[in-house]
């Protein structure tokens, strides 16, 4: 089968080995970056399409006749128009799971350097404060310990539940969020509006729908302990970025740590890249990319070319 991966660079692929996809699809060629004007020529001829990122339109599915297995270098498929793939019978599958343990283990490296404020101390001994201290030890910033605090969960799948494993071996009490617009809350789950004002660290990690579009904004941001921390390592959008800012400098949390903004990346800036916000963290839509996660991504993305071939449905989308 003649296959194309079109935007190989943005798995910053030099470190992977990428001889399980090569196995499966010896046909295979490999673009760094395909730009929207390009994606219907690069397709001509090709029956498996691979992308991370790159847009998957009706007009573009319409424009190759070829196509019948599309690989989705992720979970999320928005970018692929599935109802166009399924009128023509060509099929989707995509990754799962493959990042888990590396956005559980970034969600926890927020988590404690805001506890512990391990960016405003490290800052401190490089700008020569520790070495003209009074005493042995500086203690300018307040640290917390998570042991005891309650870590409230929105989004209770394989993140969710790796993340609350980790907690727990923190000594932290966890909370679980029922799911935001599905009707009244299961046995063991709170209403979000209830968990809020109980949590002393609110993580979110549910998918972006137009139900969680902004799930927290100001009114949510206010019935947070001023204490609080939150952490969104999900999607940007579910964070109105405009009132957490606003939260931030007036101290009704205590701090945030995030990796994904609404738009990204951000080049025409974000309320959350202001220079003034304290006790803020953003990194770069990085948890999910240990190397280990990325290669799970090539090993899962050869085991859909086999199931495809098979019959099987496993990680089949349409």
């Amino acid at each position: 089968m003649r296959a194309a991966f079109l935007d190989l660079a943005s798995f910053e692929p030099e470190d992977l080995d990428l001889a399980p996809l090569r196995r499966v699809l010896p046909d295979l060629t490999l673009y760094d970056e395909t730009a929207p004007e390009q994606v219907e020529a690069r397709l001509a001829g090709v029956e498996v399409a691979i992308i991370s990122k790159v847009r998957m339109t009706a007009e573009v599915l319409a424009a190759a006749p070829a196509l019948k297995l599309i690989l989705v270098a992720a979970t999320g498929t928005d970018n692929v128009d599935l109802q166009a793939a399924q009128e023509r019978g060509i099929a989707v599958y995509n990754c799962q799971a493959y990042g888990t343990a590396a956005v559980a283990q970034h969600t926890m490296a927020l988590m404690l350097a805001l506890a512990t404020r391990l960016l405003d101390y490290h800052a401190a001994v490089r700008e020569g404060r520790w070495q003209r201290a009074r005493h042995f030890c500086l203690l300018d910033y307040p640290i917390a310990e998570l042991a005891g605090r309650t870590l409230g969960i929105v989004g209770y799948g394989e993140i969710g539940k790796a993340v609350a494993r980790l907690a727990e071996a923190f000594g932290m009490r966890v909370l679980v969020a029922a799911r935001p617009g599905g009707g009244p809350a299961p046995e063991g789950r709170l209403p979000l509006d209830e968990l809020l004002p109980q949590v002393d660290v609110l993580s979110l990690h549910c998918p972006l729908t137009p139900a969680t579009r902004n799930l927290i904004g100001e009114r949510e941001l206010r019935r947070m302990p001023r204490h609080a921390f939150l952490i969104n390592v999900a999607r940007g959008g579910l964070v109105d970025e405009a009132a957490l800012a606003k939260a931030l400098r007036e101290g009704w949390i205590a701090g945030a740590g995030v990796d994904v903004l609404s738009s990204e990346p951000p080049r025409d800036g974000n309320p959350l890249l202001e220079p003034d916000i304290p006790n803020l963290i953003v990194t770069p839509h990085s948890a999910w990319g240990s190397r280990e996660a990325r290669q799970r991504i090539i090993e899962q993305m050869a085991e859909n070319v086999l199931a495809f071939r098979a019959g099987d449905g496993r990680r089949r989308i349409v």
